[in-house]
């Protein structure tokens, strides 16, 4: 039963057209997809079959096949795993990147090197199979189905689905390719071999290769024969294991093109025996801040695999790790429910997680400026989702906050460690100084570091939306207070001024008797629409600021909660005024001449603090209009 031709999705075809055009020299990475992507077919069969063995029927032995007919021009790998049904085949090969497809559009460079690594962030890896192929048709048969469907594409104009006559394909997929004329290369034996053995080495699984010449007489291929080592990578010891096969074994098992950033592999003994072989990327995946993204380590039993959705063999903050975890200690038909509810994983987990961020480390001390280089960049890419640890996982607190790093006053443009900046504090400095907002640029010109800054005081500007939420949670480093200048009363009187900044003369102050009268009708005129007025130890070349107090939350975050409807209403800020600043000064002049106007003034002031802390304003209209107001006739006129 034939079927009429149905389209990609939306941006499908335009996806199609960018990665087969721009990819032309790494083109053999097709190859190592679609036997990786058999490989996992298979895995999920053996699974299934340890509770319905009836699945493996008379064909027990899974392998990959791969037949070249150089006599026809075609290609076909073919597993005998899991297959797929008619609603698989339309859901997995007519889609491409359900969440990202206009994104993986617009990131395409035309590099063809940077494109590769796309390709991978994005899961299209299937429809390189369109940079040598002019059609592919798959045809698949899911484990303990009777029915076979055929899936048929050229990669433009959509797909056709077709079923087959019963029995007549066995369970599995075998994925046909019709060559183009500059792709028959890839119907070459040694060709084959040497893409095989750099790429697919490593799969467990036997990849058998039959031959159809060109010049043979009649259509018989020639006997299988194995091309790759077929053992489990993981289970050979790491002194027989090169960087090259790490790195291949990386592509396959997180379906990635990237170079792996840091690698972890090790054998457990004692009370739990396991190995481990993680990966942490080098490219940031598209998906890194969906809710939905998991974690890319599988789960094996003695080399069988068990699942990839086991959520708690890692932390959230840990999402972007790949790799597999085989255990010597689990029964083969162990349950995923086991698995959550149990105590074994729960073990793993935390001598895995100690592993990762102990290799971090490693990383993050590196001497050579290139390491620290390749490290900052991995910092940037993947720093805000491992800060997300500082305040979900107390218990490795510390070494997260060892791997950090932050933009600060120190410098325009570079990091910071927090071993670092403690080693650069002041005489007189007790405390970490911190402060957060939207992004460090206008961070630096935030009014409350104006005191800090001109004392020399470094201060480190947290701009990642998580900023806020650990900071609620993380009070000390190595002994060291956390402050933000955002809160609380920030008294830095003990530190020494720096050499230049002693030398310049200050602004006369507002003599004390006028500002406490000041600060009494400011408070007075502005109501509760204020927790508190105060003289301000943090400013100055501004006249006023917005702060939270001691016990209060972190204002950025009550902001995001409110966005986010957590919260109903925002705390009260405390107004702090510069006693040295000349609209201060004037101002305590009319609060003592009782000037008609003062309330006025009182409420466009704390509109001023507001619109400079990033708060929104209760009444811009009204705001507008006392604006309009002074600026037209001048203040005290």
């Amino acid at each position: 039963m034939s079927e009429t031709m149905q389209p990609f999705e939306a941006d499908v075809g335009r996806v199609l057209d960018l990665v087969i055009n721009s990819l032309y020299k790494d083109r053999e990475i097709f190859l190592r997809e679609l036997i990786s992507n058999a490989s996992d077919a298979c895995d999920k069969l053996r699974y299934e079959s340890l509770s319905r063995p009836e699945l493996l029927g008379t064909d027990p032995d899974l392998e990959i096949t791969i037949l070249a007919d150089a006599k026809n021009g075609l290609l076909t790998i073919a597993d005998n795993g899991i297959g797929m049904t008619r609603e698989e085949l339309a859901e997995n090969l007519g889609t491409i990147a359900r969440s990202g497809t206009a994104r993986f559009a617009e990131l395409l460079t035309g590099d063809a090197r940077k494109d590769v690594d796309l390709i991978g962030r994005f899961g299209v890896g299937f429809y390189s199979v369109f940079m040598v192929a002019d059609k592919a048709v798959v045809i698949s048969r899911r484990a303990g189905e009777s029915t076979a469907w055929s899936w048929a594409s050229d990669g433009r104009s959509g797909f056709a689905i077709e079923e087959l006559p019963t029995d007549s394909f066995k369970r599995g997929t075998a994925i046909t390719l019709h060559l183009k004329d500059d792709a028959k290369e890839f119907l070459d034996e040694w060709t084959l071999r040497r893409i095989v053995r750099t790429h697919s080495d490593h799969i467990a699984l036997p990849i058998r290769l039959r031959l159809i010449k060109a010049d043979q007489e009649g259509d018989e291929p020639s006997a299988p024969e194995q091309i790759n080592e077929g053992s489990a990578l993981w289970t050979r010891p790491k002194s027989e294991i090169t960087d090259e096969q790490y790195k291949e074994f990386y592509h396959h098992v997180a379906h990635a093109f990237d170079e792996p950033f840091a690698r972890v592999h090790f054998n457990a003994e004692g009370l739990l025996e396991y190995t481990a072989l993680l990966f942490v990327p080098t490219a940031r995946p598209f998906d890194l801040y969906d809710p939905r993204r998991a974690h890319g380590v599988k789960l094996y039993v003695k080399r069988v695999f068990i699942t990839s959705s086991l959520e708690n063999l890692l932390p959230r903050y840990l999402r972007f790790v790949s790799g597999i975890i085989d255990s010597q200690d689990l029964p083969l038909n162990v349950s995923r429910e086991t698995l959550q509810q149990g105590s074994v994983v729960p073990k793993m987990r935390k001598a895995i997680v100690k592993r990762i961020l102990d290799e971090l480390k490693n990383k993050a001390q590196a001497e050579e400026q290139e390491a620290k280089d390749k490290y900052l960049a991995f910092w940037t890419d993947f720093g805000p989702v491992l800060k997300e640890g500082l305040y979900e996982d107390s218990e490795n607190r510390e070494r997260i906050m060892e791997l950090a790093r932050f933009r600060s006053t120190h410098s325009a443009d570079g990091w910071t460690s927090l071993a670092d900046y403690v080693g650069r504090m002041k005489p007189g400095q007790e405390a970490i100084y911190v402060i957060s907002g939207e992004s460090h640029a206008a961070l630096r010109n935030s009014p409350q570091l104006e005191e800090a800054r001109a004392k020399g005081v470094e201060v480190l500007l947290l701009d990642d939306q998580v900023d806020p939420f650990w900071l609620e949670q993380v009070t000390e480093h190595a002994g060291k207070p956390i402050r933000s200048l955002a809160k609380g009363d920030v008294d830095l009187s003990a530190i020494e001024k720096d050499a230049a900044e002693a030398e310049k003369p200050e602004e006369p102050a507002t003599e004390e008797g006028d500002l406490g009268r000041l600060i009494a009708k400011l408070k007075l005129a502005l109501g509760d629409q204020v927790a508190d007025v105060r003289e301000s130890k943090r400013l100055r070349q501004s006249a006023v600021c917005l702060v939270a107090g001691d016990q209060a939350m972190d204002m950025r975050l009550e902001r995001f909660l409110k966005s986010h409807n957590q919260l109903d209403v925002l705390a009260k800020r405390i107004l702090e005024v510069n006693p040295r600043h000349d609209l201060v000064r004037r101002l305590a002049t009319l609060a003592k001449d009782d000037t008609p106007d003062f309330g006025e003034l009182a409420h466009l002031l704390l509109d001023q603090a507001r619109i400079v802390e990033g708060e929104p304003l209760p009444d811009p209209a009204a705001f507008g209009r006392r604006m309009s107001t002074f600026v037209a006739r001048g203040i005290g006129t």
